[in-house]
């Protein structure tokens, strides 16, 4: 009889349990959440054909949806002035898969929550790098990126459940729709933001012959009738601490003479440059890396980023020039001229030990 009253009491503590270990499953929040695309087809892209079904997403929005319930809404459960979360629950979330423009503010690609403060006529929305928060209550004011105050507007038509859509402008503009009740408002985005970027690491510099023709404004006597004769536009690599000729670039090389954009000659009036007859006129500069020497090459291929996929045909000519070993280290890439004669020069250039020079006669 022990027997059985103890397993009837196993039995019941085990119900018990599994009682209490069941799930408890969410009821659907009456706020539904709800998502927006744009543009919208890139939701559903696995279901379009050729081209479209690679339809790339430039926004996505996640927001809950309150309903009205026959309440007021703006400037009563929503009062005027008091930053909103712009749905329920959670601060909603957008997402740029690109940099963006909003109000004038280049916003970069990301995620982001997104608030407003609602007033009579109009509303300011802000933009926030502080996600994974619950509504605008102690937000983070210092990570807000962009803000800006668009008008409102009073629709015939009353929505009951908050409401976001994304309306095509043009191909480079969409506004995003908010209403709620009767208050609409639109908000622009544009998709071809400025975009400022920080200083290069090897940062471009100009040099122009003779020196003093680049500020004859300045000049005095015979100074201010100066005319520029030539000048080179090129970008300085560092070396740091690597050795440069031999093994950053290797013999057989054709080198851009510099970094970023390709060095380029501008020649005001025609020269020979080494051996070679230019005319007036802008040339992008290569040189052809040897032992003991360098072909200069030039090409009135522009603009170009190196010499990858350089177009030969536009290429005018080479010229050999000597290279030579200096004790002198030079941190940076640097080209000078130097003057020889009233109408001949040589373009120096140096980088790490490493000097050539260049000689350019100029015509009458």
């Amino acid at each position: 009889m022990k027997n059985i009253l103890s397993l009837l009491l196993v039995a019941v503590f085990a119900i018990s349990l599994s009682a209490q270990d069941k799930s408890k499953w969410p009821k659907v929040d009456p706020s539904n959440m709800d998502a927006e695309y744009y543009p919208a087809s890139a939701a559903w892209r696995n279901y379009l054909k050729g081209d479209d079904r690679t339809i790339a997403p430039k926004v996505k929005l996640l927001y809950s949806r309150p309903l009205k319930k026959e309440r007021d809404i703006f400037g009563a459960l929503i009062p005027y002035g008091k930053e909103w979360r712009l749905g329920a629950n959670e601060a909603n979330e957008i997402t740029f898969y690109q940099a963006v423009d909003i109000g004038g503010t280049t916003v970069n690609r990301g995620t982001y929550t997104m608030f407003a403060t609602p007033n009579e006529n109009d509303w300011t929305i802000t933009f926030s790098s502080q996600t994974g928060i619950w509504g605008a209550a102690n937000r983070d004011a210092s990570k807000t990126v962009a803000s800006m105050t668009v008008p409102s507007s009073r629709s015939d038509q009353p929505v009951e459940m908050l409401s976001m859509s994304f309306r095509k402008i043009d191909d480079l503009k969409a506004h995003l729709t908010i209403q709620w009740d009767r208050t609409r408002v639109e908000l622009p985005i544009a998709f071809n933001p400025v975009m400022f970027e920080g200083a290069d690491k090897s940062p471009m510099d100009m040099v122009t012959y003779p020196a003093k023709a680049a500020y004859t404004n300045y000049g005095e006597g015979a100074d201010k009738d100066l005319k520029p004769m030539a000048k080179v536009i090129y970008s300085r690599p560092y070396k740091k601490d690597r050795v440069v000729f031999g093994e950053l670039l290797k013999v057989g090389d054709i080198w851009r003479v510099g970094a970023n954009q390709s060095t380029e000659l501008v020649l005001m009036q025609d020269a020979m440059v080494g051996d070679l007859e230019l005319k007036r006129g802008r040339y992008a500069v290569y040189a052809e890396l040897m032992e003991g020497s360098w072909d200069m090459i030039f090409s009135t291929d522009l603009p170009a980023w190196g010499n990858a996929n350089r177009d030969e045909s536009k290429d005018v000519g080479r010229t050999n020039i000597k290279t030579y070993t200096e004790d002198e280290v030079l941190e940076n890439l640097s080209i000078i001229f130097e003057e020889k004669t009233a109408d001949k020069a040589h373009m120096v250039i140096g980088w790490d030990k490493t000097r050539a020079e260049l000689p350019i006669t100029f015509k009458k």
